[in-house]
């Protein structure tokens, strides 16, 4: 069964930062498109960000440009979300996801983010 699985998630102030990853098992991981995704409560889940095969090429949210970095290392099988300048606004839970033209969508369980003093 492929696996998605986030971790880093947590309790931050305005303005630090965190990094989170996304650890994939079970499939072939370089060949899909990743994405991290948040949902706050009472709203929709919203696409944070997003990144090729090769990580060449990368597509942000306005809220989250210049702030938030993402990345994978194919080789280790893991997706990154580096946040940095949090805002209150920035709490949500986090997911990644990965997809493949012709596959269901895969979906990790989702990693808390809270942003607040």
């Amino acid at each position: 069964q492929v696996q998605l699985v986030e971790s880093g998630g947590g309790l931050v102030q305005p303005g630090g930062s965190l990094r989170l990853s996304c650890a994939a098992s079970r499939f072939t991981f370089s060949i899909w498109t990743l994405s991290w995704y948040r949902q706050c409560p009472g709203k929709e889940r919203e696409l944070v960000a997003d990144i090729s095969t090769t990580g060449g090429r990368t597509n942000y949210a306005d809220s989250v440009k210049g702030r938030f970095t993402i990345s994978r290392d194919n080789a280790k099988n893991t997706m990154y979300l580096q946040m940095n300048s949090l805002k209150p606004e920035d709490t949500a839970v986090y997911y990644c996801r990965a997809r493949r033209f012709g596959y269901s969508d895969v979906w990790g369980q989702g990693t808390q983010v809270t942003v607040s003093s």
